[in-house]
């Protein structure tokens, strides 16, 4: 449960998000898909409801940014990912919103601002709230297809390691099958996850 102040405070970064995302409406109801998506896996798994909820309103605080725009406040801020910046600038706006949102929202703890560092490309030391950031904006209820489908059916039915694992895995297949730029850690997150999985199944 979230106590009253806490619920202020949502309501507070909503306001704001609304303001914010006033001239994207399909992020901006993306983005509540996956705060609410966040809020019922924190309740299942454990998580902090109320960080849950923070971190998925603010995952894309700077997706309404223009990929030019994201260059240049990543290279004044010096956040940077490997690889060509076409390739890489999709996915440069949850590192770059985790360096400006701390100054915007003093009042919410680091958690928060970590998960939406890695709900682009996630990382070795997935904490439950990333992952549970991660794993809501793939399967929050704007998603269609197969593979949201399947994710959803096992929310509540598998740990939350093997929750997240099997969607970083469908992210995995789809970039490969479509030929799309593989991010460099994705390989060492995907042997740390299946490594791990192996592990707790003997």
């Amino acid at each position: 449960m979230i106590d009253t102040s806490r619920r202020a405070m949502l309501h507070a970064i909503e306001t704001r998000l609304r303001d914010h995302m006033s001239g994207a409406p399909k992020r901006l109801r993306h983005v509540l898909g996956v705060s609410q998506t966040a809020a019922e896996l924190a309740r299942i798994y454990g998580v902090d409801e109320f960080e849950a909820c923070a971190a998925g309103l603010l995952h894309d605080w700077d997706k309404v940014l223009t990929p030019d725009e994201t260059l240049a406040r990543a290279a004044e801020l010096g956040v940077s990912l490997d690889g060509p910046a076409d390739r890489v600038v999709g996915l440069l706006h949850g590192p770059l919103a985790a360096r400006e949102l701390p100054a915007l929202f003093p009042e919410l703890p680091a958690a928060v601002f970590q998960a939406v560092d890695r709900h682009t490309v996630g990382a070795i030391d997935m904490m439950p709230l990333d992952m549970v950031v991660f794993i809501a904006d793939a399967i929050e209820p704007g998603r269609v297809g197969a593979y949201a489908d399947e994710l959803r059916a096992q929310v509540g039915e598998v740990t939350l390691d093997e929750l997240f694992f099997s969607c970083f895995s469908h992210g995995i297949t789809y970039v490969v099958s479509t030929g799309r730029y593989l991010y460099p850690t994705a390989v060492d997150i995907y042997n740390t996850y299946a490594i791990r999985r192996t592990l707790s199944e003997r």
